[in-house]
């Protein structure tokens, strides 16, 4: 079990578009394993690899209620999203001590490589799409108060620096 460290804010890697993963190997899977005790270890329902400095299109996801049941996902994409939008208490490790409510669509289709390295297509809703959601944005660089009015994201970033 490794649980990896979390880059801190405002750290330069979070704002970079990971590259595209061009095949599923063991050292892929094994990154996986950790960015799952990495997420277990917080806890979460989430991770990108961007967030431990891994500059990869892999996220997992596990919304469970039972955990141990984390879907990992390499190139995530969005095929279609729900017209209904869901509002949640969203946060990261990379901003620790800090959360907003962000709308988001209620479900979405992903299509992703799986551990198989096969595309695989899977409907996420509620927590887990909220979360899916999340994570392909920090696969494109971008956090979560980014989807916040630029008052509130300011707020949030000064409340953030004062714990910090």
């Amino acid at each position: 079990m490794t649980v990896r460290t979390c880059l801190p804010w405002p750290d330069k890697r979070l704002r970079t578009k990971a590259e595209k993963v061009s095949e599923i190997t063991d050292e892929i899977r094994a990154i996986w394993d950790d960015m799952i005790d990495t997420m277990e270890a917080m806890p979460g329902v989430g991770l990108a690899a961007p967030q431990i400095g891994v500059m990869l299109r892999l996220a997992v996801v596990d919304g469970s209620t039972q955990r141990g049941k984390a879907v990992r996902l390499a190139n995530p994409e969005i095929l279609h999203s729900s017209v209904e939008l869901r509002e949640h208490d969203e946060a990261s490790p990379n901003l620790p001590g800090v959360s907003a409510k962000v709308k988001r669509p209620r479900a979405v289709t992903v299509r992703f490589l799986n551990e198989q390295g096969m595309i695989d297509r899977r409907d996420f809703v509620g927590i887990e799409a909220t979360s899916v959601q999340h994570q392909i944005d920090h696969l494109n660089g971008r956090m979560y108060f980014d989807r916040l009015s630029k008052v509130k994201r300011d707020m949030l970033l000064r409340k953030a620096k004062k714990q910090g």
